[in-house]
């Protein structure tokens, strides 16, 4: 039996659906203990550390958080947003380089969930319940963005974020 805060919280995953289905919430709770591969941990670092890439696509396969696509570090913000499959969810970190107002080269880590309106309610509440656990294995994002269409992270928001 659980408690009535626990019934509330298990609610609280999903900001993407207008419709609640009780199985699929259960379901999507229970896989917030998803694992994560060791090669996103590893692969992140040499992001953050050795700017061995720009980004880094992740999906949930198997009830782990896997490693889906790497992207060059000369690949663009345009090359990394079609990346992102139309109809399903994904999580992604972007390297992004900028000029501060002062002229200052920085660069900042990025988390993106991706939840398209067109993917499955089920995935949805899936990666909305998994998200913080995983965000939390990826030490160094600095800024999270979540998106159901791609004019939600267009280039124009990041650097606003950025700044």
């Amino acid at each position: 039996m659980i408690s009535s805060t626990e019934f509330l919280d298990l609610f609280k995953g999903c900001m993407h659906c207008s419709t609640i289905c009780l199985a699929s919430t259960f379901k999507a709770n229970a896989a917030s203990g998803m694992a994560v591969n060791d090669e996103c941990k590893l692969k992140f670092q040499e992001l953050k550390a050795k700017r061995t890439y720009r980004f880094i696509i992740f999906k949930i396969e198997e009830q782990e958080v896997v490693v889906d696509k790497l992207g060059d570090p000369a690949e663009s913000y345009e090359g990394f947003m079609s990346s992102f499959p139309a109809d399903e969810c994904r999580y992604a970190v972007y390297d992004f380089d900028f000029t501060t107002d002062e002229n200052c080269q920085k660069s900042k880590i990025f988390f993106f969930a991706w939840a398209p309106d067109t993917s499955k309610v089920r995935m949805k509440m899936v990666y909305a319940s998994s998200k913080d656990r995983f965000k939390r294995e990826l030490d160094g994002i600095q800024v999270e963005l979540q998106a159901t269409d791609p004019s939600e992270m267009s280039l124009e928001i990041v650097k606003a974020r950025a700044l």
